[in-house]
């Protein structure tokens, strides 16, 4: 039986990212010349690239946060390109005061689900969280290309939208992990939790006095921040610590 020459691939960049596991039986991947130990080797990486995925990294490995931040992305993209062909850009006719106020009972019911013992509803947090990312770049959007009376973005340019906004968050996170260290990994889901209500207060705050601050970030710093505090819950739940 012969190897997949592009899982061959796959799997001969995994093992290079990661050489201790080669290592772990005492041969060199790159000394495995028979079809019996190159089935062998695919078929670990299979094994051990599917738990990866599952994001329970075993023997020590560990992903840094850009990565932790690109995958929890990558669902959240995922879910918006899958609503924006079923539904198209409805949402581009919302104001920004209808967007927080949609954040904030997602974030409300965040916190119900994290106080309350016994549910009524199987739901979980992660769906919310997500929710709250999606919500907060349409938001962002709206602030960039101003409220429209239609649908006026194709799925494309959509997209293209989204990606901007997605890398302004994590520029900003990048930027923040640099200068704090990542001092959020000892804060709990719970209390990035309050955080983002927190922010949406005062983004409620500032829309009522018509987007005026004296001191304040204005209100997109706020939904910048909401993503990332998001993103930093979507980790600790989907992810062992480091």
């Amino acid at each position: 039986m012969s190897v997949n020459t592009d899982s061959t691939c796959h799997f001969t960049l995994f093992f290079s990212k990661y050489p201790a596991i080669p290592l772990i039986s005492g041969i060199s991947l790159y000394r495995v010349n028979s079809y019996a130990m190159q089935n062998y080797y695919y078929y670990a990486f299979l094994f051990l690239y599917s738990i990866i995925i599952s994001r329970n990294l075993p023997f020590g490995l560990t992903m840094n946060t850009n990565e932790q931040f690109d995958l929890i992305i990558k669902d959240t993209r995922d879910l918006f390109v899958k609503k924006t062909k079923d539904y198209g850009t409805a949402w581009r006719i919302l104001r920004l005061t209808s967007l927080t106020d949609q954040i904030f009972i997602k974030a409300s019911r965040i916190r119900s689900l994290q106080e309350n013992k016994v549910q009524k509803v199987e739901e979980n947090e992660d769906s919310e969280f997500i929710g709250i990312i999606n919500y907060s770049i349409m938001a962002l959007i709206q602030i960039e290309l101003g409220i429209s009376e239609k649908a006026d973005l194709s799925p494309d340019e959509a997209i293209i939208q989204y990606n901007l906004q997605v890398e302004k968050a994590k520029t900003l996170m990048i930027d923040k992990n640099h200068d704090y260290g990542e001092v959020w990994r000892k804060l709990r889901v719970s209390s990035l939790t309050d955080l983002i209500l927190q922010k949406l207060l005062r983004i409620k705050q500032i829309e009522d006095n018509a987007g005026q601050t004296l001191v304040s970030e204005g209100i997109e710093a706020g939904y910048l921040d909401i993503i990332n505090y998001s993103v930093f819950a979507l980790i600790h739940l989907n992810f062992k610590s480091k």
